[in-house]
């Protein structure tokens, strides 16, 4: 009975085994390469699937999800012979996955070899420049040559990005002084500007300034001017409204003769050629007066006037020690 026991322990465990073996449950975004004595049968794709155990058997299960993949810095030579450090990032999805087990032996390192190849010769056409400003023209040159040689290994590159360009020590030295003075100039240039930009200004304010002043000086000045005719006016018309006779003209002239001598730095002083007149009437006004206040007799004296014709006379001021 032991044998028989062994026997049916032996069996049951390989029908376990082969119920291992013929169901196989693949994730989602998943396949997996199916190979009957070592040959393709087919692709099992995400969910349960039935296989014959003990002859078909998992070669390779593939990620379908789109794959990141980074490649260390690589040197490339421009144009104008400069070495420069190129990161690059590689984003591709399977999209055959027989065709990925196949025709490919390793597609991450054939991408990678076929990156670096690809990037030398669309670098080697550029000048450092030109490089350095041209990142989306390369990536998508990059892009175009990596999607044409992949698309037979079943994969599709969806994305080729650049992740650095570091030029040399040297050039990155010159590169940053040559920044440097770009930067001076231009700050020196919007100072200037700046200076130009004020200086204009305030003489614009200067001239506007000094015509308001004139402006305000000119009218000032008539309305003086107009002021001192409205001025004269009233007085020449209140004069000839109270009709002063010659008796009062000659006493205001009189009055007149202080303030021309004023000053005692005047040697000098000019006598209008009409006082003549005017001492007649006042002699005329005395004569009067003593006429009636002495009663006829000749109390009173007259001042003879002298005038040397329509000009005005010079005379000396006295000088009093």
């Amino acid at each position: 009975m032991e044998p028989v026991i062994i026997v049916l322990v032996i069996l049951v465990v390989l029908v376990f085994i082969a119920l291992i073996k013929t169901i196989q449950v693949i994730p989602q975004a998943s396949a997996a390469i199916v190979e009957r004595f070592g040959r393709y049968t087919r692709t099992l794709n995400a969910g349960l699937n039935i296989v014959v155990p003990f002859i078909d058997t998992i070669r390779n299960r593939i990620d379908l999800r789109e794959q990141v993949v980074p490649f260390p810095p690589q040197p490339v030579i421009t144009q104008d012979n400069l070495v420069v450090n190129i990161d690059t990032v590689i984003y591709y999805q399977v999209t055959d996955a027989r065709a990925a087990t196949y025709e490919v032996a390793s597609y991450i390192q054939a991408i990678e070899q076929l990156t670096v190849t690809t990037l030398r010769n669309i670098i080697g056409g550029m000048d450092l420049e030109r490089t350095l400003t041209s990142r989306e023209e390369i990536n998508a040159a990059l892009r175009g040559v990596l999607d044409e040689a992949t698309g037979k290994w079943g994969i599709r590159v969806n994305r080729v990005e650049l992740k650095a360009i570091e030029p040399p020590t040297s050039i990155q030295d010159s590169m940053e002084k040559q920044m440097r003075a770009d930067r001076d100039k231009r700050a020196a240039i919007l100072t200037a500007e700046g200076t130009r930009q004020a200086a204009i200004l305030t003489a614009e304010g200067e001239k506007q300034s000094q015509i308001l002043r004139a402006e305000g000086e000119a009218k000032a000045a008539a309305l003086r001017a107009e002021g001192e005719a409205q001025a004269v006016r009233t007085v020449f018309e209140a004069i000839h409204a109270g009709d002063p006779d010659q008796k009062l003209l000659s006493y205001q002239y009189l009055q007149m003769l202080p303030k021309i001598a004023e000053g005692d730095a005047n040697k000098l002083w000019i006598v209008p050629s009409e006082i003549g007149d005017a001492l007649k009437g006042l002699s005329g006004a005395m004569g009067n007066f003593g006429s009636l206040g002495g009663g006829g007799q000749g109390g009173g004296s007259s001042v003879p006037a002298q005038n040397n014709g329509p000009g005005s006379e010079r005379r000396e001021k006295p000088h009093i020690d």
